[in-house]
C-alpha cells in the first residue's frame, strides 16, 4: 500500500520541489520510503512520486518510481497472484530484477498493453508512462478499493492518491463545485466520478484513463474495461442450492488466502457479525497457526460487539486481541477527519474504524476487512424493507401515503414511545417519508441513501446548482434480468460501496499506514455471486442466506442469530452534549453568511427543530457540520 502523486505540465513550469511537496503529503500512506523522478521533455515536464509501505518485497529494489526500459511505474496496491503471471512471463522469456508485484505489472504491460490488467486479482490505481509511445496511462481496479484522483486544467495535469497533494502544487485551482456541495449534502460524500473541485475528478472503478503526451490537443480519455453490470445481465445460475454454497465457499477462501499474500505481519478484523467471521473462519480453518483478529468495543455508547467476536475467537481458534475505548476517545478523532478525509466524509463510522486501525497497526502491517458482503450477498436492512413492504405500501392509496409523510413531518421521531430508543430509528424514521411519497425502486433507493430531497436542497445553498450524474441513475441492468434485488445491489456496489465504505476504510487504515484487504472484492465474487438465483441471497426475509450457512458450518447459529449493529454512533446524543460546541462554532451565523454558499435562514431553522426535539435531523446537522470543518480547513 502505498500513496502516488503525479504531473505532466505544458507549460513547462512545475519542478522537482513541486512533486516533492505533493508526495510529502502522502506520508502516512508510505513511511518505509519515497522518491521522486522528473523527465524533461520538449513539450512538457513530468513529474512522478511516490510514497512506499513496504509489504511484498521489502527491499530497496521494489521502490518506486520504478523503470523497464520505456516505461516507468508509480503504483498504490497488490497484485495477489503476481506469482502466477511471473511463471506466465518468465515462459515467455521475460527475466525479473526483483520479487515486486510492481515489476510483474511493467512486464505485464510490456507484454500485452491495457489487456494485462484483465489478468490481475487485486486492488491497485497505478499510473504507467511510456516514453517511446508518449502515453500516460492510468488504471484503477474494477471494485474500486484503492482512489485515484485527477485535475486537467490549463495544461496541466495532476494525478495523486488523495486531494490534500494537489494542494501543493502552486497551479492548482481549489475552486469548490457547488454541484459537488448540493450532492454532498444529499449523500455525505461526493459521488465518483465527481469531486469537491471543479476540473478535478475520480477515476471510475474498472476504468482506464488514457492521455496522449504528444497530442497537439492533450485531454484526458477514458474507458470502461469492467463492470459489475456485466455480471448482473447474465442469466440466472441452473444449481442447486448446495452445489451454490460449496463453490462459493470456494471462492470465497481463494479470495481470503490471495490476501495473506504479504512479507509482512497479517491480521483480520472480527467483528463477530458474519462477514468477519466467514473470512476468519475460512482462513483459520486449514492453518495450524492462529491468524491474529482484531476487535474494538466502545461500551459506553451501546457499541459493543466484542462479547461475541471473542466467543467467535474462542470457536476459530484465532489469536484476539479486544481493545475496549471510551466516548471520549472516539470523539477526539474528530478533529482529524478534514486532514486525512480531505475532501467532505461525513460517515461517522470512520472514527471506530480510524481507531480499530492504529490498535491493528502495533501488531500487523496489513489487516483483512470484510466490507462488501452486504452489497454482494444482499445483508442491508433496505433490501428487507424493499422485498417486504414496497408491494404493500404501493397497495395504500396515494392520497393517504401523503397525508401520513404530512403527518410524519410535525411529528419528532423523539415523541414516539419504545421506538425512540432503537438502533438508528431517527434516521430511518426521516427516510421513510419519501418512500410513503413514492414507493419505486428508485425512489426507495433514493429515500434510503439521501438526507435532503432535491427540493429541500434549494432551500439549503445560495448558489444555482446542477444535480450530478452520477451511478444512481444507471439504466444499464438489462430488463431480462430486471429484479429489485439486483437494481439496488448493483447499484449500492458502485454508489455507497466505492464512495462510502471504501473510501473510510482507505483513509483510516491509511491513516495508522496500515493496509487493509478487502477479500469480498475479489472480481471474482461479485462475478460469480450476481448469477446466483436472487433467493440464495434472500430467502423468506432471511438477508446473506448463503452465506449465513456457510458461517454456520463454523460457528453454531444460535450464536450468530442475532440483530445487526454496525459502527454507527449516537449522534443525535453526541450533537446535543459533547458536540454541540462544536456545532455552534462552526455553524455559526457570521461564518455561514460569510461563505455564501448556505442559506443561514435554512441553517438556523434546522438547529432550532433538531434541538427542540426533532432527533431525526441529526445526520443533517452532521453532515454540514462536517462540510464546514473541511472549508475551515482546506479553504
Amino acid at each position: 500500500m502505498c500513496g502516488i502523486a503525479a504531473f505532466v505540465d505544458f507549460n513547462k513550469k512545475s519542478t522537482k520541489e513541486n512533486i516533492e511537496k505533493m508526495i510529502s503529503t502522502l506520508y502516512h500512506r508510505g513511511p518505509d520510503g519515497g522518491n521522486t523522478v522528473i523527465v524533461n521533455h520538449d513539450k512538457y515536464t513530468l513529474g512522478l512520486g511516490h510514497r512506499r509501505l513496504a509489504i511484498i518485497d521489502v527491499t530497496s529494489a521494489a521502490n518506486q518510481p520504478m523503470q523497464f526500459e520505456n516505461l516507468w511505474i508509480i503504483f498504490n496496491g497488490e497484485i495477489y497472484n503476481f506469482q502466477e503471471i511471473k511463471s506466465e512471463l518468465i515462459i515467455l522469456g521475460h527475466t525479473f530484477t526483483t520479487n515486486s508485484d510492481t515489476e510483474i505489472i511493467l512486464h505485464a504491460y510490456k507484454e500485452w498493453g491495457k489487456g494485462c490488467v484483465e489478468k490481475f486479482i487485486g486492488m491497485f490505481a497505478f499510473v504507467i508512462i511510456d516514453t517511446i509511445e508518449n502515453k500516460l496511462i492510468c488504471i484503477r481496479d474494477r471494485a474500486g478499493v484503492k482512489p485515484l484522483f485527477y485535475y486537467w486544467k490549463d495544461n496541466l495535469l495532476l494525478i495523486a492518491s488523495e486531494l490534500k497533494a494537489f494542494h501543493q502544487h502552486p497551479e492548482f485551482s481549489k475552486k469548490i463545485n457547488i454541484d459537488a456541495v448540493a450532492a454532498y449534502l444529499q449523500y455525505g460524500n461526493v459521488p465518483t466520478p465527481h469531486c469537491i473541485f471543479e476540473n478535478t475528478y475520480k477515476l471510475k472503478p474498472g476504468h482506464i484513463l488514457t492521455f496522449e503526451l504528444n497530442s497537439e490537443t492533450p485531454k484526458p480519455k477514458i474507458e470502461k474495461y469492467w463492470s459489475v453490470y456485466t455480471a448482473y445481465n447474465e442469466p440466472k445460475l441452473e444449481i442447486s442450492f448446495e452445489e451454490a454454497k460449496i463453490k462459493t465457499e470456494e471462492i470465497l477462501k481463494s479470495a481470503c488466502e490471495y490476501r495473506m499474500v504479504a512479507d509482512v505481519p497479517v491480521g483480520v478484523f472480527l467483528s463477530g457479525g458474519y462477514d468477519s467471521t466467514c473470512v476468519a473462519a475460512l482462513l483459520q480453518k486449514d492453518r495450524t497457526k492462529p491468524l491474529k483478529t482484531y476487535t474494538i468495543g466502545v461500551p459506553d455508547i451501546g457499541l459493543n460487539e466484542a462479547p461475541y467476536a471473542k466467543k467467535t475467537a474462542e470457536i476459530l481458534g484465532t489469536d484476539h486481541t479486544e481493545v475496549m475505548c471510551t466516548a471520549k476517545e472516539v470523539l477526539d478523532g474528530i478533529m482529524d477527519l478534514p486532514y486525512y478525509y480531505d475532501e467532505p466524509f461525513a460517515d461517522s463510522s470512520a472514527l471506530p474504524t480510524t481507531l480499530v486501525s492504529k490498535i491493528a497497526r502495533k501488531e500487523v502491517t496489513v489487516a483483512l476487512s470484510a466490507d462488501a458482503g452486504d452489497e454482494i450477498f444482499a445483508g442491508y436492512n433496505r433490501y428487507d424493507y424493499l422485498l417486504r413492504y414496497r408491494t404493500k405500501i404501493t397497495k395504500i392509496p396515494a392520497s393517504i401515503r401523503k397525508t401520513t409523510a404530512q403527518l410524519m413531518e410535525r411529528i419528532p421521531s423523539e415523541s414516539i414511545p419504545i421506538l425512540k430508543n432503537k438502533y438508528n430509528f431517527h434516521n430511518r424514521y426521516e427516510k421513510l417519508k419519501g418512500i410513503l411519497r413514492n414507493p419505486n425502486e428508485q425512489t426507495i433507493m433514493l429515500s434510503l441513501s439521501q438526507q435532503l430531497t432535491d427540493e429541500q436542497l434549494s432551500d439549503y445553498l445560495i448558489p444555482k446548482f446542477n444535480k450530478l450524474d452520477t451511478a444512481y441513475q444507471s439504466t444499464e441492468l438489462s430488463p431480462s434480468t430486471f429484479s429489485s434485488l439486483a437494481y439496488m445491489q448493483a447499484i449500492d456496489y458502485q454508489t455507497y460501496l466505492v464512495d462510502d465504505i471504501l473510501q473510510k476504510v482507505d483513509r483510516a487504515t491509511m491513516t495508522a499506514s496500515l493496509e487493509g484487504r478487502e477479500p469480498f472484492l475479489d472480481h471474482r465474487v461479485i462475478e460469480w455471486a450476481a448469477r446466483l438465483p436472487n433467493d440464495y441471497k434472500y430467502f423468506n426475509g432471511n438477508k446473506k442466506y448463503i452465506l449465513k450457512e456457510i458461517v454456520h458450518q463454523y460457528i453454531p447459529k444460535e450464536i450468530m442469530d442475532r440483530p445487526k449493529m454496525g459502527f454507527a454512533i449516537p449522534m443525535a446524543s453526541w450533537l446535543t452534549n459533547e458536540l454541540k460546541e462544536l456545532v455552534e462554532e462552526y455553524l455559526d451565523e457570521n461564518k455561514i453568511k460569510k461563505q455564501e454558499i448556505f442559506h443561514w435562514s435554512a441553517i438556523k431553522e434546522l438547529k432550532k427543530n433538531f434541538y427542540n426535539g426533532k432527533k431525526e435531523l441529526d445526520y443533517k446537522i452532521w453532515y454540514i457540520l462536517i462540510f464546514q470543518m473541511w472549508y475551515e480547513k482546506w479553504m
